[in-house]
């Protein structure tokens, strides 16, 4: 049940990041309901899995490997309408991609080794997606501009927060085992 909806999540990236980077594509109302149920999905198969006993290390990479694919996407269509910076999405490609090679390789771990930063990370750039999706409903103009002004500020932090924590795993990767 819980790999089921990290699936829709998963079945959901690929239509947002379209609908982020052609508004015509999807209209606002239903641009808001996918993300509402993507954010839902996100939120339950964790909870789902581990009251059901079916928590593993394998069902987490696939859910946390789930949300990289789907803010990448979904950042990546922001960043081609010109919301975001284009080298926001790239940098949480890298991010991930260290955060596995880190604890798989590195650490030598049959997990992910999760930090503090990495998880407010992950959880941040959620943010962006859902502000501007807000900002789609267009419920009043000085709104929309406040919001898309926001989603642009949030992810110019979350570029600085990315390089942040990639500088982090990377010095605390030099005291990891067999260094």
């Amino acid at each position: 049940m819980a790999h089921l909806l990290t699936g829709v999540r998963l079945g959901l990236a690929v239509p947002l990041a379209v609908a982020f980077a052609r508004p015509e594509f999807l209209s606002a109302g239903m641009l808001a309901l996918l993300l509402t149920v993507a954010l839902a999905t996100d939120y339950a198969d964790g909870i789902v899995a581990r009251r059901r006993g079916t928590a593993s290390p394998a069902g987490q990479l696939f859910d946390h490997g789930t949300d990289c694919l789907f803010v990448t996407a979904g950042l990546t269509g922001a960043a081609l309408a010109g919301r975001v910076p284009l080298v926001l999405p790239i940098l949480i490609a890298v991010a991930f991609g260290q955060y596995v090679f880190d604890s798989y390789f590195v650490h030598r771990r049959k997990r992910l080794r999760m930090s503090t930063i990495g998880r407010w990370n992950g959880i941040g750039y959620f943010v962006p997606l859902v502000v501007l999706a807000a900002a789609r409903l267009e419920v009043a103009p000085v709104v929309t501009a406040t919001l898309l002004s926001g989603a642009r500020m949030t992810a110019y932090a979350l570029l600085v927060s990315t390089v942040v924590s990639i500088a982090d795993r990377a010095t605390a990767a030099r005291g990891a085992p067999g260094r």
